[in-house]
């Protein structure tokens, strides 16, 4: 039988139990994410020149996803799965593609979600209405920015600036991957929370345990992340 004093911390207990295999499952589905990436080939070592105009000597190419139907759908289930629990649906109106490699997930994840689907021009369209942001946004409406990975947060603070320019209200966006290279500060300066279903860190790590790369490869991404 259980003594007064245990069964008064038997609610506590059986939360931490419960955090415990939600953050196990969480886990799980992270180590998955890696090993998808690897085998559609999205890490590539070399000397590579980014969006940012930063030099990298690794690459993670996420646009090559869509390509791949099962492991984008399931990149797609878990980016909705990530913003139902995590942000909640009642929190934003409506999701914005971020150009151009945000866009594809961004239509899937409305989709999913059936959430009212925008997206982000790189620039103003000469003609016809000349907006940067397409699709319907109405003045007050929380927009929810979807990317596929952040580096510097450069091009999603842009998009954050564009929506807000329109009247949306800009406070969160979600990027598949964080390069952990100075990108959520960044953002966090123009009040936007950055959440990353994954760190670059993460997927180094879960690639040199399951012995898909070695440790030569797993430091050569390490030495890249921005200390905090």
């Amino acid at each position: 039988m259980l003594d007064s004093r245990t069964k008064q911390n038997l609610p506590s207990i059986k939360k931490e139990v419960k955090n415990l295999k939600t953050d196990q499952i969480i886990q799980e589905k992270k180590d998955k994410m890696a090993n998808i990436l690897f085998k559609i080939d999205a890490v590539k070592f070399g000397v590579f020149k980014l969006t940012s105009g930063k030099a990298s000597p690794y690459y993670i190419d996420l646009r090559v996803i869509p390509s791949f139907p099962d492991a984008f759908r399931e990149i797609c289930d878990f980016y909705a799965e990530y913003i139902a629990n995590q942000i909640g649906l009642k929190n934003f109106d409506r999701i914005a593609g971020v150009p151009i490699a945000g866009i594809p997930f961004a239509s899937q994840i409305a989709y999913n979600l059936k959430k009212p689907f925008l997206y982000v021009r790189k620039g103003i369209k000469l003609h016809g209405r000349e907006r940067r942001v397409e699709g319907i946004l109405v003045s007050g409406d929380k927009v929810l920015l979807i990317d596929d990975l952040v580096t510097t947060g450069l091009t999603l603070k842009k998009a954050a600036e564009a929506v807000r320019a329109e009247g949306g209200v800009v406070t969160a966006a979600v990027a598949f991957l964080d390069r952990e290279e100075g990108g959520k500060q960044l953002l966090e300066k123009s009040d936007i929370n950055l959440h990353a279903l994954l760190k670059i860190s993460e997927i180094a790590n879960t690639l040199y345990e399951i012995g898909a790369i070695d440790q030569e490869s797993r430091k050569t991404i390490l030495k890249q992340v921005k200390k905090q």
